[in-house]
This record gives C-alpha cells, structure tokens and sequence, in this order.
C-alpha cells in the first residue's frame, strides 16, 4: 500500500525540499583550479570558435588534425605570453590551412588567459 503525500501546502515545500538535497548530494564541486577567471572565459568561446575544428582546445581530447598541437601543451614549448606579439600581428604558419588571425588587445590577453588555465 502506497502512502500519499498531504494535499496541503506542504507538499510543494516537501518537493523543493527533496529536490534541493538531491542536487546536494549528487553534485560535485567545481574545483577552484578549474574555474575560469572571466578572461579566461571569453578565451575560451574564442578558441572554441576560431581554433577547435583543427586544435585540442581542452586538457584531454586529441586534435582533430594531428599535425595542430594541442593547445595545452603549447606551454612544454614556449611561454604562452610570447604569444602576444604573434596574436597581435597575424600568426602565420608554414602550412596553408592555418588561417591567419590578427587579435585586438583584449582578446590576445583573454586567449593568453584561457591558454594559461591549460598549464595546470
């Protein structure tokens, strides 16, 4: 035999009460570390944009063109800020699928931010 619940005004806050504990129990926390500061954020809708159909833009998955790098080991390579100046004036690669991008002053320091998020 099943029990029902009361049909007072109870049974609305019994609902958002289970709801809630669920949700607490079932939920992970975002680690601090994986946080994005704000810039960090728009880099990432940059990158996501401008550079996923050929780049692994996140800490895991293989670049969908092999010959990319993925974008989170770009700093075993070289300081990720050294690629300012490259954002700035257009980075041209020695092979011709890779566009050619010239970045305004705030997204170079919001892809220089999402770019350093991938170094931890």
């Amino acid at each position: 035999m099943s029990r029902a619940l009361p049909s007072n005004g109870h049974t609305l806050w019994y609902a958002m009460l289970t709801a809630i504990a669920f949700a607490a129990a079932f939920s992970v926390p975002a680690r601090s570390e994986d946080v994005l500061s704000p810039a960090a954020q728009r880099g990432s809708v940059f990158v996501r944009t401008n550079c996923s159909h050929c780049h692994s833009i996140d800490k895991v998955s293989e670049s969908p063109l092999k010959v990319a790098p993925p974008f989170r080991t770009l700093h075993l390579r070289y300081p990720v800020e050294s690629l300012q100046e490259s954002l700035a004036e257009g980075i041209i690669t020695g092979h011709p699928s890779m566009p050619e991008f010239k970045l305004d002053p705030g997204q170079i320091a919001d892809v220089i931010a999402y770019l350093k998020s991938l170094e931890r």
